[in-house]
């Protein structure tokens, strides 16, 4: 098991600013996955299910979230509860 340094290391730096990120920010799907504490097929199944916002392709190979979205579903569920 990685030291904690290491382990922090581990974390993608827009994962650990979220927060700070503004709402017109992307994020990748590693981080909507640690974000929701899911797996990336999970994620694939929220995004189905309309739990979680679809993403949108940003160039060939790269999908990305935007924070903003993220946010709104996610405040969207805390009422829902």
């Amino acid at each position: 098991m990685p030291t904690t340094p290491e382990r922090a290391k581990a974390i993608p730096a827009s994962l650990a600013q979220f927060d700070d990120l503004p709402d017109s920010a992307s994020v990748r799907l590693p981080v909507v996955a640690a974000l929701n504490g899911i797996s990336a097929p999970t994620v694939w199944r929220w995004v189905k299910a309309g739990r979680l916002p679809a993403p949108r392709k940003s160039g060939p190979n790269v999908t990305v979230w935007s924070v903003g979205d993220l946010r709104r579903a996610r405040e969207s569920q805390e009422v829902s509860r």
